[in-house]
Protein backbone atom coordinates (compact mmCIF):
# COMPACT_ATOMS: atom_id res chain seq x y z
CA UNK A 1 0.00 0.00 0.00
CA UNK A 2 1.50 3.29 -1.13
CA UNK A 3 0.67 6.56 0.62
CA UNK A 4 1.72 10.05 -0.50
CA UNK A 5 1.51 13.38 1.33
CA UNK A 6 2.19 16.75 -0.30
CA UNK A 7 1.79 20.34 0.82
CA UNK A 8 0.86 21.84 -2.55
CA UNK A 9 0.78 25.47 -1.34
CA UNK A 10 -2.20 26.27 -3.55
CA UNK A 11 -3.74 23.36 -5.41
CA UNK A 12 -5.07 25.40 -8.33
CA UNK A 13 -1.57 26.72 -9.01
CA UNK A 14 -0.06 23.22 -8.88
CA UNK A 15 -2.75 21.85 -11.19
CA UNK A 16 -1.41 24.38 -13.69
CA UNK A 17 2.08 22.93 -13.16
CA UNK A 18 1.19 19.31 -13.95
CA UNK A 19 -0.38 18.05 -10.72
CA UNK A 20 -2.53 15.43 -12.44
CA UNK A 21 0.48 13.98 -14.30
CA UNK A 22 2.48 13.90 -11.06
CA UNK A 23 -0.47 12.33 -9.24
CA UNK A 24 -0.84 9.62 -11.88
CA UNK A 25 2.89 8.99 -11.97
CA UNK A 26 3.12 8.46 -8.23
CA UNK A 27 0.22 5.98 -8.43
CA UNK A 28 -0.60 6.07 -4.73
CA UNK A 29 -3.40 4.16 -3.04
CA UNK A 30 -3.96 7.15 -0.74
CA UNK A 31 -2.85 10.67 -1.66
CA UNK A 32 -3.11 13.45 0.94
CA UNK A 33 -2.61 17.16 0.26
CA UNK A 34 -2.31 20.16 2.54
CA UNK A 35 -2.64 23.91 1.99
CA UNK A 36 -5.16 23.54 -0.83
CA UNK A 37 -6.06 27.24 -0.46
CA UNK A 38 -9.52 26.93 -1.97
CA UNK A 39 -13.22 26.66 -1.18
CA UNK A 40 -15.88 24.22 -2.31
CA UNK A 41 -16.65 24.59 -6.01
CA UNK A 42 -13.40 26.36 -6.90
CA UNK A 43 -11.83 23.34 -8.56
CA UNK A 44 -13.07 20.39 -10.58
CA UNK A 45 -10.40 17.75 -10.22
CA UNK A 46 -10.86 14.61 -12.29
CA UNK A 47 -9.10 11.69 -10.58
CA UNK A 48 -10.77 8.52 -11.89
CA UNK A 49 -10.82 5.63 -9.42
CA UNK A 50 -10.37 7.86 -6.36
CA UNK A 51 -12.85 9.06 -3.80
CA UNK A 52 -12.23 12.69 -2.77
CA UNK A 53 -12.64 14.21 0.69
CA UNK A 54 -12.08 17.92 1.34
CA UNK A 55 -11.82 20.10 4.44
CA UNK A 56 -11.90 23.83 3.68
CA UNK A 57 -10.88 26.77 5.85
CA UNK A 58 -13.52 29.38 6.58
CA UNK A 59 -11.02 32.03 5.49
CA UNK A 60 -10.76 32.17 1.69
CA UNK A 61 -7.50 31.20 0.02
CA UNK A 62 -6.07 29.78 3.24
CA UNK A 63 -5.00 26.41 4.63
CA UNK A 64 -7.24 23.42 3.73
CA UNK A 65 -6.67 19.69 3.30
CA UNK A 66 -7.86 16.89 1.02
CA UNK A 67 -7.59 13.11 0.77
CA UNK A 68 -7.85 11.16 -2.48
CA UNK A 69 -8.23 7.43 -1.88
CA UNK A 70 -8.89 4.41 -4.05
CA UNK A 71 -9.28 2.28 -0.92
CA UNK A 72 -12.89 2.76 0.16
CA UNK A 73 -12.96 4.09 3.73
CA UNK A 74 -15.26 2.93 6.50
CA UNK A 75 -15.77 6.50 7.72
CA UNK A 76 -14.45 10.05 7.26
CA UNK A 77 -14.48 12.89 9.78
CA UNK A 78 -13.29 16.49 9.64
CA UNK A 79 -11.44 18.46 12.30
CA UNK A 80 -10.70 17.59 15.93
CA UNK A 81 -14.21 18.08 17.24
CA UNK A 82 -13.24 21.32 19.00
CA UNK A 83 -14.65 24.45 17.40
CA UNK A 84 -11.69 26.76 18.09
CA UNK A 85 -9.38 24.33 16.25
CA UNK A 86 -11.71 23.45 13.40
CA UNK A 87 -12.18 26.67 11.39
CA UNK A 88 -9.03 26.34 9.26
CA UNK A 89 -9.65 23.00 7.51
CA UNK A 90 -6.54 21.41 8.97
CA UNK A 91 -7.53 17.81 9.72
CA UNK A 92 -9.21 14.94 7.88
CA UNK A 93 -9.47 11.52 9.53
CA UNK A 94 -10.15 8.53 7.29
CA UNK A 95 -10.96 5.19 8.89
CA UNK A 96 -9.85 2.00 7.15
CA UNK A 97 -10.16 -1.63 8.23
CA UNK A 98 -6.90 -1.78 10.19
CA UNK A 99 -5.88 1.84 10.82
CA UNK A 100 -6.94 5.47 10.93
CA UNK A 101 -5.28 7.88 8.51
CA UNK A 102 -5.02 11.45 9.80
CA UNK A 103 -4.09 14.09 7.24
CA UNK A 104 -2.96 17.27 9.01
CA UNK A 105 -1.67 20.74 8.24
CA UNK A 106 -0.21 21.91 11.55
CA UNK A 107 -0.52 25.65 12.33
CA UNK A 108 2.63 27.67 11.64
CA UNK A 109 4.03 29.57 14.63
CA UNK A 110 4.62 32.60 12.36
CA UNK A 111 7.40 35.22 12.34
CA UNK A 112 8.60 36.11 15.79
CA UNK A 113 6.75 33.02 17.08
CA UNK A 114 3.62 35.18 17.21
CA UNK A 115 1.34 32.16 17.09
CA UNK A 116 3.44 29.89 19.32
CA UNK A 117 1.01 29.90 22.29
CA UNK A 118 -1.79 28.69 20.01
CA UNK A 119 0.55 26.18 18.40
CA UNK A 120 1.45 24.71 21.81
CA UNK A 121 -2.24 24.32 22.65
CA UNK A 122 -2.89 22.72 19.25
CA UNK A 123 -0.05 20.23 19.74
CA UNK A 124 -1.47 18.95 23.03
CA UNK A 125 -5.01 18.68 21.67
CA UNK A 126 -3.82 16.94 18.51
CA UNK A 127 -1.69 14.43 20.43
CA UNK A 128 -4.64 13.60 22.71
CA UNK A 129 -6.84 13.17 19.64
CA UNK A 130 -4.39 10.66 18.14
CA UNK A 131 -4.18 8.72 21.39
CA UNK A 132 -7.98 8.62 21.54
CA UNK A 133 -8.09 7.15 18.02
CA UNK A 134 -5.43 4.62 19.00
CA UNK A 135 -7.77 3.14 21.58
CA UNK A 136 -9.68 1.67 18.61
CA UNK A 137 -6.95 0.93 16.07
CA UNK A 138 -3.46 2.13 15.04
CA UNK A 139 -2.94 5.54 13.45
CA UNK A 140 -1.04 6.84 10.42
CA UNK A 141 -0.45 10.60 10.61
CA UNK A 142 0.74 12.47 7.54
CA UNK A 143 1.17 16.04 6.49
CA UNK A 144 3.05 19.26 6.98
CA UNK A 145 3.81 19.28 10.72
CA UNK A 146 5.67 22.60 10.45
CA UNK A 147 8.64 21.46 12.54
CA UNK A 148 12.11 20.14 11.80
CA UNK A 149 12.61 17.78 14.72
CA UNK A 150 16.39 17.44 14.96
CA UNK A 151 19.39 19.36 13.65
CA UNK A 152 19.82 16.77 10.89
CA UNK A 153 16.38 17.78 9.60
CA UNK A 154 17.40 21.21 8.28
CA UNK A 155 20.40 22.71 6.52
CA UNK A 156 21.11 25.57 8.93
CA UNK A 157 20.10 24.57 12.48
CA UNK A 158 22.25 27.05 14.36
CA UNK A 159 20.86 30.16 12.70
CA UNK A 160 17.26 28.91 12.92
CA UNK A 161 17.13 27.84 16.55
CA UNK A 162 14.60 30.48 17.63
CA UNK A 163 12.67 30.61 14.36
CA UNK A 164 9.23 29.15 13.62
CA UNK A 165 9.57 25.47 12.81
CA UNK A 166 12.76 24.96 14.80
CA UNK A 167 12.03 26.51 18.17
CA UNK A 168 12.85 24.46 21.25
CA UNK A 169 9.14 24.47 22.12
CA UNK A 170 7.99 23.03 18.79
CA UNK A 171 10.74 20.43 18.73
CA UNK A 172 9.83 19.45 22.26
CA UNK A 173 6.23 18.81 21.24
CA UNK A 174 7.41 16.56 18.42
CA UNK A 175 9.51 14.63 20.94
CA UNK A 176 6.43 14.30 23.16
CA UNK A 177 4.45 12.91 20.22
CA UNK A 178 7.08 10.31 19.38
CA UNK A 179 7.51 9.42 23.04
CA UNK A 180 3.74 8.82 23.21
CA UNK A 181 4.22 5.74 21.02
CA UNK A 182 4.69 6.98 17.46
CA UNK A 183 7.40 6.39 14.85
CA UNK A 184 8.88 8.97 12.46
CA UNK A 185 8.94 6.57 9.51
CA UNK A 186 11.64 8.31 7.47
CA UNK A 187 14.03 8.28 10.44
CA UNK A 188 13.06 4.68 11.16
CA UNK A 189 14.56 3.70 7.82
CA UNK A 190 17.25 6.41 7.58
CA UNK A 191 18.31 7.43 11.10
CA UNK A 192 21.47 9.24 9.98
CA UNK A 193 20.67 10.38 6.45
CA UNK A 194 21.33 14.11 6.03
CA UNK A 195 20.39 16.48 3.22
CA UNK A 196 16.89 14.99 2.87
CA UNK A 197 14.42 17.86 2.99
CA UNK A 198 10.78 18.41 1.99
CA UNK A 199 10.51 22.22 2.07
CA UNK A 200 12.67 25.06 0.75
CA UNK A 201 12.14 28.79 0.99
CA UNK A 202 11.40 30.52 -2.30
CA UNK A 203 14.18 32.98 -1.40
CA UNK A 204 17.97 32.81 -1.73
CA UNK A 205 17.97 29.95 -4.30
CA UNK A 206 17.24 27.66 -1.37
CA UNK A 207 16.05 24.72 -3.41
CA UNK A 208 18.88 24.96 -5.92
CA UNK A 209 21.32 24.92 -2.99
CA UNK A 210 19.28 22.30 -1.09
CA UNK A 211 19.08 24.62 1.92
CA UNK A 212 15.90 22.97 3.11
CA UNK A 213 13.91 21.62 6.02
CA UNK A 214 12.26 18.24 6.59
CA UNK A 215 8.87 19.27 7.95
CA UNK A 216 6.55 16.86 6.09
CA UNK A 217 6.10 13.48 7.72
CA UNK A 218 4.50 10.09 7.93
CA UNK A 219 4.27 9.17 11.60
CA UNK A 220 2.69 5.88 12.66
CA UNK A 221 1.64 4.04 15.79
CA UNK A 222 4.23 1.60 17.15
CA UNK A 223 1.69 -1.15 16.44
CA UNK A 224 2.27 -0.63 12.69
CA UNK A 225 6.04 -1.13 12.87
CA UNK A 226 5.90 -4.61 11.35
CA UNK A 227 3.98 -3.28 8.35
CA UNK A 228 6.55 -0.58 7.46
CA UNK A 229 8.12 -1.35 4.08
CA UNK A 230 9.71 1.93 3.02
CA UNK A 231 9.76 5.71 3.24
CA UNK A 232 11.03 8.30 0.79
CA UNK A 233 11.10 12.00 -0.05
CA UNK A 234 10.47 12.95 -3.68
CA UNK A 235 12.88 15.86 -4.02
CA UNK A 236 12.79 15.44 -7.79
CA UNK A 237 9.17 16.65 -7.91
CA UNK A 238 8.56 20.39 -8.30
CA UNK A 239 5.43 22.55 -8.39
CA UNK A 240 5.33 23.71 -4.75
CA UNK A 241 7.82 24.93 -2.17
CA UNK A 242 7.32 21.46 -0.64
CA UNK A 243 7.85 18.10 -2.30
CA UNK A 244 5.83 14.92 -1.76
CA UNK A 245 6.77 12.38 0.89
CA UNK A 246 5.93 8.69 0.70
CA UNK A 247 5.21 5.75 2.97
CA UNK A 248 4.91 2.14 1.88
CA UNK A 249 2.94 -0.19 4.15
CA UNK A 250 2.24 -3.88 3.91
CA UNK A 251 -1.27 -4.14 2.47
CA UNK A 252 -4.21 -4.79 4.76
CA UNK A 253 -5.19 -8.42 5.12
CA UNK A 254 -8.23 -9.63 3.29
Amino acid sequence: MKLISWNVNGLRAVVGKGFVDIFNGLDADIFCVQETKLQAGQIDLELPGYEQYWNYAEKKGYSGTAVFTRVKPLNVTYGLGIEEHDTEGRVITVEYETFYLVNVYTPNSKDGLARLPYRMEWEDVFRMYLKMLEESKPVVVCGDLNVAHEEIDLKNPKTNRKNAGFSDEERGKMTELLDAGFIDTFRYFYPDKAGEYSWWSYRFNARKNNAGWRIDYFIVSEALKERLKGASIHQEIFGSDHCPVELELEAEEG
